[in-house]
């Protein structure tokens, strides 16, 4: 039976608090004590928690168990010379560094020179390939050299989307620039984005939850799509000044008419509110999605909203291939993600409860509601339509930076 990783942590918190005060032998005789006390596998995992050789802790059990005399020493008693004791493998063979750094550098992912560096090839392969070279090495001592110069295990982590486009940056710095110029005359600026869609049933989530020992939460073996109530499509409205969120839980399509009218929502529920004087709504957004730059129907939704609530719609999209970069992601998303960890969403009510109660510590708080409209895919706006949209394209990227206004204004 493993062994409960809670039992260990205490076990290293209470080496560490003694640790100063011992001599090697009473360290020696501490860890065996501990090994002896969590029975089979124990020594290994004393030895993994406490950084100490397995040869160290089984002599220090053994004294223990064979009944070996015990005597009485100072805490500062030195028992063996300094620098005394086996030598690290890497003391030994000088050489050893060297042949691991070039093992491991031509597989090596990101900047050389990070402090982080990632590796694809596993402890074992590495010593085997090492002492084929004439570096006899443990797979342990590997894997200890490593942590020590800077390497750990990663996983992969989603940041290429595609080509670069020439004025990424160019497109950053005037969506950064025009935003804070929007709220520093008192107007909000908002970042919007559809979560990924959930199924709704007794599924398996990703991540644990702290549960009774012995009583985790039952599932279904299988998250096939037919087996579940429905799709939950949640789209978020994230207000960067005051670090709040509104979600609108979908249960139908994620269409462009559904983004403008979460935002509507928005307004509603809580931007009217703090910010009544102002004459201007900014909205950044991806280049992709229900709220695409290039789909007639985002433009002629946020027409009509313009029009209600007669104030100016300013939106900037992030360039192409950098849809990670919209706060929203970071600053709103991920916390929902973390909050609803294994916890099966077995209904649109939880759904809406786990967002609605993701806060930080650095104090987003969140709104969400249900909305029970079945949006219908495919609309088509015609270009007459089009036409009668009161759009202003910016000079920089037009397409991609626009102010439509209430049709009662001029452009």
């Amino acid at each position: 039976m493993p062994i409960d990783p809670a039992v260990l942590a205490d076990i290293a918190v209470r080496y560490e608090r003694v640790r100063p005060h011992l001599n090697e032998r009473q360290r020696r005789l501490w860890a065996g004590n501990e090994a002896l006390s969590l029975g089979w596998g124990g020594i290994g995992a004393v030895a993994n928690v406490l950084k100490m050789a397995t040869g160290t802790i089984s002599k220090g059990k053994a004294e223990l168990t064979d009944g070996a005399p015990s005597f009485e020493e100072p805490a500062t008693h030195q028992i063996r010379q300094p620098g005394a004791g086996r030598k690290r493998v890497e003391d030994k063979d000088p050489g050893l560094l060297d042949a691991l750094d070039l093992l491991v550098d031509p597989v090596t992912r990101g900047d050389p020179t990070s402090p982080l560096r990632w590796t694809s090839k596993g402890t074992e392969k590495l010593a085997a390939e090492l002492t084929a070279q004439g570096h006899p090495v443990s797979a342990d001592a590997v894997g200890r050299i490593l942590n020590e110069q800077g390497y750990s295990l990663q996983s992969t982590r989603k940041r290429h989307e595609g080509s670069k486009h020439p004025d990424r940056d160019a497109q950053f710095h005037y969506l950064a620039q025009h935003a804070q110029i929007q709220l520093d005359q008192g107007n909000p600026v908002i970042s919007v984005d559809t979560k990924s869609k959930e199924l709704v049933g007794n599924f398996k989530q990703k991540g644990a939850e702290w549960q009774p020992k012995g009583e985790p939460v039952d599932v279904e073996a299988y998250d096939f799509p037919s087996m579940a109530i429905g799709k939950a499509a949640p789209y978020g409205v994230y207000d960067v000044l005051n670090n709040e969120g509104w979600v609108s839980v979908g249960i139908s399509a994620d269409t462009a008419e559904f983004a403008v009218n979460s935002i509507g929502q928005w307004w509603q529920k809580m931007g009217q509110a703090r910010y009544e004087d102002a004459d201007t709504i900014v909205i950044t957004a991806d280049c992709g999605g229900s709220n695409s730059y290039r789909t007639r129907l985002w433009k002629r939704q946020l027409q009509q909203l313009a029009d209600e609530l007669q104030r100016d719609i300013t939106v900037l999209h992030y360039p192409p291939g950098t849809s990670k970069w919209n706060r929203i992601e970071h600053r709103m998303f991920n916390h929902i993600t973390m909050n609803w960890r294994g916890r099966p969403l077995t209904s649109f009510e939880v759904v809406v409860q786990c967002i609605a109660n993701t806060t930080t510590s650095t104090g987003l708080s969140i709104q969400a509601e249900l909305d029970r409209t079945l949006y219908e895919k495919g609309l088509k706006v015609s270009d007459q339509e089009m036409a009668e949209i009161n759009i202003r394209r910016h000079e920089f990227h037009g397409e991609w930076n626009y102010t439509i206004s209430p049709k009662n204004q001029p452009v």
